[in-house]
């Protein structure tokens, strides 16, 4: 058979292949290095779940639908841009994970290895698929989050339900027909919803599946299905290639500042150089296209604006040496001396750049500084106050816990 044949072959087994991964997937299979990375993960998204809970968008969800911990929790994980992202795809996989996951140990008894094996089988099918609709679906003004990650809690939910292989492809395709959102809604309340229909969706997705409901055998690969649709088949093997061997979740990093991802390594820039900007009368910024289509907003009129705020990130970080809630906040984002500030910053783009770095003044950045376990725990008491230790323990302790307790 030749080249074509077989690619033909391994397209036709996509979804059927990652079914297969997940339904045979055993926790004693999993690295130690990436169930660490998984508690950590789980650490991070803690804290932005209580923090955002009371998010004036996340409390309108609760008013609104006050059964669905699911989208709620979702929601709230993603309220203050403090969440996480997959490098490879700029995917924040862990709100929708958190948020259903955390819906379900409400409901039923989860061993914590169960627990957080189901979050990095979900973590892994998330990214894994966004790996292969990159960089074409996110051009396209799909959010990625949210239209990746459905299939992401339609896995792990699927594994916590106890989904056979057959059982797990109709979950897949079921999620497939729910998957959506629009990048457009970033920078407006309404972004919250993203990450929060991805959770529902895709816990509805599993627990329609466990309850008989059949889909499409090819829901992922077939000529109508998401990866023809949402942005190009691109790459298959990038879904299942080495599957079980190698980690998506050893390229997932967690946000050091509430704001988009593409500012991180202009917020540290600014921050190691903090006295030569306040003497700078004009500073110039370089970000690549993707970020200054995002974050080019000079007059950020409130909290959801300043996070995607290029001028403002900057602004912050030189004028108060700092860059945590307070400072993209309501009330900075009206700060008369904030405002002047952001004055002097242009932003132009540059191709050449990666989404992460950027150019200010000449002086380039091209990443932001990693986050360790210790800056972790900061931010979980920083988000989540006198309840952080709780949280902490809670995290710690999940692999020899027989049945999930969330502290909440």
């Amino acid at each position: 058979m030749g080249a074509g044949g077989e690619a033909g072959r391994r397209e036709a087994r996509l979804t059927e292949a990652l079914a297969s991964f997940l339904a045979a997937a055993r926790w004693e299979d999993i690295p130690q290095g990436i169930r660490r990375e998984g508690r950590r993960a789980l650490l991070n998204i803690a804290g932005c779940v209580v923090a955002g809970r009371s998010d004036p968008a996340v409390e309108l969800l609760r008013r609104t639908f006050p059964a669905d911990d699911a989208l709620i929790d979702a929601a709230a994980a993603t309220a203050h841009d403090y969440d996480d992202t997959h490098l490879r795809t700029v995917i924040h996989a862990t709100p929708p994970l958190a948020g259903a996951l955390f819906a379900l140990a409400r409901e039923r008894a989860i061993s914590g290895a169960e627990f957080l094996h189901a979050f990095i089988l979900g973590m892994e099918t998330t990214c894994r698929i966004g790996n292969a609709v990159m960089p074409g679906h996110y051009e396209r003004g799909w959010h990625i989050t949210s239209t990746c990650g459905v299939f992401g809690v339609a896995a792990a939910a699927g594994k916590v339900l106890g989904l056979n292989e057959k059982q797990f492809i109709n979950a897949l395709g079921i999620a497939a027909t729910q998957a959506a959102g629009l990048v457009e809604v970033l920078g407006s309340a309404a972004r919250v919803l993203n990450a929060g229909f991805a959770a529902r969706n895709g816990l509805a997705a599993a627990r329609l599946s466990a309850a008989g409901l059949r889909g499409p055998a090819r829901p992922l690969e077939g000529l109508r299905g998401f990866m023809n649709v949402f942005g190009g088949a691109g790459d298959i093997e990038r879904v299942t290639g080495r599957l079980g061997e190698d980690w998506e979740m050893a390229q997932v990093a967690y946000k050091p500042y509430p704001c988009g991802v593409v500012l991180h390594a202009l917020v540290d820039a600014c921050l190691d150089s903090q006295a030569k900007l306040r003497q700078s009368e004009k500073i110039l910024v370089a970000l690549h296209p993707l970020a200054v289509e995002r974050a080019d907003r000079p007059e950020p009129r409130d909290a959801i604006e300043a996070r995607l705020s290029a001028q403002h990130a900057l602004a912050v970080a030189a004028l108060r040496g700092r860059a945590g809630l307070a400072e993209f906040s309501d009330a900075a984002a009206l700060d008369p001396a904030l405002q002047a500030f952001r004055r002097r910053v242009q932003v132009v783009a540059d191709e050449r750049l990666d989404k992460m770095a950027a150019v200010i003044n000449g002086d380039r950045r091209d990443a932001s500084r990693p986050m360790d376990d210790a800056r972790i725990e900061a931010k979980l008491h920083e988000l989540a106050g006198a309840r952080a230790e709780e949280w902490r323990r809670f995290v710690y302790s999940l692999e020899s816990t027989q049945k999930v307790c969330l502290p909440d």
